[in-house]
């Protein structure tokens, strides 16, 4: 009797290799073969003088072999653990207030517009192809408190092959622009909507997210009917926390009886294992301990802390209590939807800091790059699903051309590998980015059908 027939491998690369591990910030894999099967899942990654025996264990011949030049490599897809996507329509725009100014100004009255499903469709398509584009494999995603264009994003994800958690936002205090807020009972009604209608659709790659805006924006009602909510249903949360210092004595005045803001939302069962908390900047050690505790993660988000003067996250006391973190590039407070600059800005934070003695060294490159893969997959409750290029786990990957024909920077003789990894990381854009996988499944170049 024969061996079960094993699923055909739907893509053999050999080349270079570029991911994090667990005890290692970056690994260079040279010379190794990566096979893919048919369910977008990794099955091997091993040397390439192994390629005989592996070719007779999967049934590959050669000439299925894609072989990547000296000068690309395969890293993992890059994960953005905070993106609004309604905001995206005035990214690189009106980051001249501080926060709470800057939503009443620009972004209620921006969100408003997203009822109009047509004005949605454009905006929501064009920020997933930029995404994807700019490597973004995965993104957890804030909408807007409309639930029909909250789940008009999700259908626009599926289609383009993104993976992402989506969220309606819910807010029912709005003093300031008052037509952009829901009454307590139908926000909790039109979010259990959301719930059933994106499950329903059983779409492969896109989950609902729990979403109460910020303290600010909720009634303790509200934030406690959205955690029984989670809590029944098993859902992730996601929300903001202690982002500037204004924000922060406002939910003291509207909290009294609560300690902290980390307490106002553990309190209310939105602090869980499945929770990520954008900013952070000001968090107690106390909170952080709690964080820690529960299992929830932060999504550090310094584009947007430095345009709107919010403040700093110190990521390496975040790392030092043992709370999960990864990236996000926070559009439209952040300017730019790209993870990589995401990567440029955590290293001017962390920079910035050992310069004032807050800490004695910044982070490094690697460790930077790891909280935009791995940290960031952890940070979503998906690292057995992605992050690196361990066996088992699925495909996200983009495939990086460091000579593509109109690349940003040059490479020059002396450079080894290490320094082109590196000149990407800083210098790159998608010109460098040549194909983006998501499941195994090619998402860019997009397909004439989408």
């Amino acid at each position: 009797m024969g061996s079960p027939q094993r699923p055909p491998v739907a893509h053999v690369f050999r080349g270079t290799f570029v991911h994090s591990s667990r005890s290692a910030p970056m690994e260079i894999l040279h010379e190794h073969l990566l096979g893919v099967d048919d369910s977008g899942t990794i099955v091997f990654l091993e040397q390439s003088d192994q390629q005989e025996q592996l070719a007779k264990k999967w049934g590959f011949k050669t000439s299925d072999i894609r072989e990547l030049s000296n000068y690309e490599f395969f890293m993992p897809g890059m994960v953005d653990t905070h993106i609004h996507a309604p905001q995206y329509s005035f990214t690189g725009t009106r980051v001249d207030l501080p926060l709470l100014q800057w939503l009443t100004t620009y972004t209620f009255p921006t969100e408003a517009k997203y009822k109009d499903s047509d004005f949605a469709e454009e905006v929501y398509t064009r920020v997933v192809r930029r995404t994807l584009k700019n490597g973004t494999t995965t993104a957890c995603y804030f909408a807007t408190i409309y639930t029909d264009t909250s789940l008009l994003l999700a259908e626009i994800l599926d289609k383009f092959g993104q993976r992402a958690f989506v969220g309606k936002v819910c807010m029912d205090v709005n003093d300031s622009v008052p037509q952009y807020k829901e009454i307590t009972a139908d926000s909790v009604r039109e979010t259990e909507r959301f719930v059933k209608e994106l499950l329903e659709k059983k779409y492969p790659r896109v989950q609902p997210i729990i979403t109460p805006r910020f303290g600010p924006s909720c009634t303790e009602d509200l934030l406690h009917a959205l955690g029984n909510l989670a809590q029944a249903h098993d859902l992730h949360v996601q929300s903001h926390i202690s982002e500037n210092e204004e924000e922060i004595k406002v939910v003291e005045n509207m909290f009294p009886a609560y300690q902290n803001y980390t307490e106002l939302y553990d309190k209310n069962k939105l602090l869980t294992s499945k929770t990520v908390m954008a900013h952070a900047c000001h968090l107690s050690e106390e909170e952080l301990k709690l964080f820690s505790l529960r299992g929830a993660a932060i999504s550090h988000c310094p584009s947007s802390n430095f345009s709107l003067c919010s403040g700093i996250l110190n990521v390496q006391m975040v790392l030092k209590h043992n709370v999960k973190l990864g990236l996000g590039t926070d559009v439209a407070g952040g300017y730019s939807a790209s993870m990589l600059d995401a990567i440029r800005k955590t290293m001017i934070a962390s920079n910035s800091l050992a310069i004032n003695k807050v800490n004695e060294t910044g982070l490094t490159l690697k460790e930077a790059f790891q909280l935009a893969t791995l940290g960031g997959s952890q940070a979503l409750g998906l690292d057995d699903v992605i992050g690196n290029f361990e066996v088992g786990k699925e495909f996200d990957a983009l495939l990086i051309n460091t000579k593509a024909s109109d690349s940003p920077f040059d490479l020059f003789s002396a450079d080894n590998f290490e320094d082109i990894v590196q000149k990407f990381l800083y210098l790159g854009d998608d010109r460098n980015i040549s194909e983006v996988y998501v499941a195994g499944k090619q998402v860019v170049p997009f397909s004439s059908s989408v």
